[in-house]
């Protein structure tokens, strides 16, 4: 039986339980009804209530990626993803913090996830976040692999990455999340990978400025395939961030706005 999320759900699974009742069977209790529902993020603690608030708020708000151009500088809110970024700085509990993402071929994903089970687990911190204001190098992990495919980004990514392994989730994915100690398990170093940590509630900011400044090295390059302009170029690396990135103005300019909101720097 395949059971649907949400209050519609619950009271579905609920009438059905007293209508087997009513016809001899065991009637399931509400709070029996509520455990047959699936947990919608079963990588996230379940006390993280706030977390998970955040995670919904970010899933529904709007990222546009249907840009024709963009310019050098983004002067407007609606060139960014403003709604998701103003709930990331509303967000308040504490600790949270920002990680300055700049190296592609670095140990980032490691140590956001080092960070974020020990904020979990060891200090009881269930609804800490963790952001990644990520640009340089790091920043190409944003894209989809047909991105990557049709720029050759892994000629600019070095030579440990021939494609981008980093939104590719391993194994690991799909171990048990209540066995949180499991070496090789979801929240291990057999799994560093961009999608699990958005799983997990981690959020990966895009960096406007890197974007205008890949799109000019590849134009230089003479890896330009449509012959773009310039805006017209970046407008098409920003149209092909992968899901649930947040595009900001750019990444230096964003974390002084993410510091004033509490959020503690991390590099």
């Amino acid at each position: 039986m395949t059971f649907k999320t949400g209050r519609r759900g619950a009271l579905q699974i609920l009438s059905l339980g007293l209508a087997a009742g009513a016809a001899g069977g065991t009637a399931l209790t509400p709070a029996a009804a509520r455990a047959a529902i699936p947990d919608k993020y079963p990588l996230v603690e379940a006390g993280a209530g706030d977390l998970r608030a955040l995670m919904e708020r970010l899933a529904k708000a709007p990222r546009r990626r249907d840009f024709k151009t963009v310019p050098m500088i983004l002067t407007k809110p609606e060139e960014w993803d403003h709604e998701a970024l103003t709930e990331v700085m509303a967000y308040r509990p504490k600790p949270k913090q920002v990680w300055d993402n700049t190296d592609i071929a670095s140990p980032w994903l490691n140590l956001m996830r080092n960070a974020l089970n020990a904020q979990v687990w060891s200090f009881r911190h269930p609804d800490f976040l963790a952001v990644s204001a990520t640009h340089g190098t790091a920043h190409l992990a944003l894209y989809d692999q047909e991105t990557w495919d049709k720029y050759k980004l892994a000629d600019l990514a070095g030579p440990k990455f021939k494609s981008n392994t980093l939104i590719v989730e391993g194994k690991a994915a799909s171990a048990d999340p209540k066995n949180f100690e499991d070496p090789a398990g979801v929240f291990s170093p057999e799994d560093n990978a961009i999608p699990v940590l958005m799983r997990r509630g981690v959020v990966f900011t895009s960096c406007h400025n890197a974007i205008w400044e890949e799109a000019g090295g590849l134009i230089a390059k003479g890896v330009n395939p449509d012959k773009l302009s310039h805006e017209a170029l970046a407008a098409e690396l920003t149209n092909h961030l992968i899901p649930g990135v947040i595009l900001t103005p750019g990444a230096v300019g964003t974390l002084p706005e993410l510091q004033q909101a509490g959020f503690h720097y991390a590099k």
